[in-house]
């Protein structure tokens, strides 16, 4: 049986000395793994849409559960990105987020969307990469279940709260704090604050539609990065290895 498919290469992996295996997100199949044969050939006609990070349509032949790559071309390869080598290792932590949150035969347009229009916007947009990092966090954050309440301190209600707790994913005043909770917060601005609530509420095709501070929109995406993997309970490599190219300037 075959099957024609659009989709997002999101991993890449070594099979043998001709073959590769993809993760692939789709939209109408969600996550799916798929063999591209002798894509590590050289000359092969699968190598500009297989590679990491493109999005293209493929053509799958499945048998036993068990998908083959027999055709495949490419829609958008992302090629600026891919210049930059702090981009393009921002591009492999999303992909790497998107993977660990998406699910076989379990559809969700909307990562896959957000996905695709934050590797357009590290390509294409004149936008700083603490916004995009900082949007795709914690959009993706809420798309997996753990949307935070932004709307004033848990404990009083003050619309002016100085703190987010990372764990409980909530807000607080500084003299509300239980001094018996041993979870971490961090402090967050008014500005912070309207920007969060703007990512987590807007149409996702306003997603980059709002401005801040160079030195708040950093305070920002480490927030969001703080929230993410404090929910996931995880690192990302890519992570680790974007952060470690800023070290390395310093």
């Amino acid at each position: 049986m075959y099957l024609t498919i659009q989709g997002i290469v999101l991993r890449v992996t070594e099979y043998n000395d001709r073959d590769a295996l993809l993760t692939l997100l789709t939209c109408g199949h969600g996550k799916l793994t798929a063999k591209a044969r002798n894509l590590r050939r050289k000359n092969s006609p699968l190598t500009a849409p297989c590679q990491l990070l493109a999005y293209g349509e493929f053509t799958l032949f499945e048998y036993r559960g068990q998908y083959t790559i027999n055709e495949a071309h490419a829609i958008e390869l992302f090629m600026p990105l891919r210049r930059e080598l702090t981009k393009l290792s921002l591009a492999t932590y999303f992909a790497q987020v998107t993977e660990l949150l998406s699910q076989e035969d379990l559809p969700n347009p909307e990562l896959q969307s957000l996905l695709l229009n934050c590797l357009y916007a590290l390509s294409k947009l004149n936008l700083q990469e603490n916004q995009i990092k900082a949007v795709y966090e914690l959009r993706a954050v809420c798309l997996a279940g753990f949307t935070p309440d932004l709307f004033g301190c848990h404990v009083c209600g003050s619309q002016t709260p100085e703190r987010f707790d990372l764990s409980a994913g909530q807000l607080e005043c500084v003299n509300c704090r239980d001094a018996s909770s041993a979870g971490i917060r961090m402090p967050v601005t008014p500005a912070m604050l309207e920007a969060m609530r703007y990512i987590c509420l807007c149409d996702p095709k306003k997603l980059f539609s709002f401005q801040l501070r160079p030195e708040t929109m950093e305070k920002l995406a480490s927030l969001t990065e703080s929230y993410l993997l404090t929910q996931l309970e995880r690192s990302f490599s890519a992570l680790d290895f974007y952060k470690s190219l800023f070290v390395e300037r310093t």
